[in-house]
């Protein structure tokens, strides 16, 4: 089964908030996005204690778009996180940060910005929960869909025929299928879910469409 994730993208905690609360009815997980600007041109929310003590029925995964992350890393290891994704680029030692987020029982994801080659990511597959493909130059919602990344995403489940493969950036309807056949199993939306008109059926034809053939 392919599963759909809204990407909270948010300067403010009330934003990300606000987010969560619109989507909660229709999914099971959210993926925040955080940037504090060492690793994005922008910045997004990126405090960590927001968190302590927020309750919703959402599963959260958080994307943590930030340098020297072996030390930042620390004040996310919360209870109420299921999954942290961190980049390759911004790791010096990607296996020890897996293995911290396992000691608090938190699932580890490794991601790649668009220009990495997909075999960077082939040390992680067998260690790391999820591996992602970072389709869009990390920081911004909204930005164009490259189909290169789905020849990225190919050899990645070539590399790794049963590694869960999320692919964030340019999620739209119109590309879910290929993306999918592509190998993701995991397809991260923004623009193509929080600026439609109606949210639930923006969720709905993301889903109904992403099959492959």
């Amino acid at each position: 089964m392919i599963e759909i994730i809204p990407a909270i993208n948010a300067e403010t905690f009330a934003e990300v908030e606000r987010k969560i609360r619109l989507v909660e009815p229709h999914i099971t997980r959210v993926h925040i996005d955080v940037a504090d600007g060492t690793f994005t041109p922008n910045i997004l929310w990126h405090q960590a204690d927001d968190l302590n003590g927020f309750v919703t029925p959402c599963r959260i995964e958080v994307h943590l778009m930030l340098a020297d992350i072996e030390q930042k890393i620390k004040p996310w290891l919360l209870p109420n996180i299921e999954r942290i994704i961190f980049h390759a680029e911004a790791v010096r030692d990607a296996g020890a940060l897996i293995d911290q987020c396992h000691e608090a029982n938190i699932e580890a994801g490794v991601a790649v910005r668009p220009e990495t080659p997909a075999n960077a990511l082939t040390p992680y597959q067998d260690k790391a929960d999820i591996l992602q493909v970072l389709a869009v130059p990390p920081g911004k919602a909204g930005q164009p869909f490259d189909p290169l990344m789905l020849e990225k995403t190919s050899k990645i489940r070539h590399n790794c025929p049963t590694c869960t493969i999320e692919f964030d950036g340019g999620v739209r309807v119109e590309n879910t299928h290929d993306i999918a056949k592509a190998g993701a199993t995991i397809l991260v939306a923004a623009s193509a879910i929080f600026d439609a008109p109606d949210i639930a059926k923006a969720i709905e034809s993301l889903r109904r469409n992403v099959q492959p053939s």
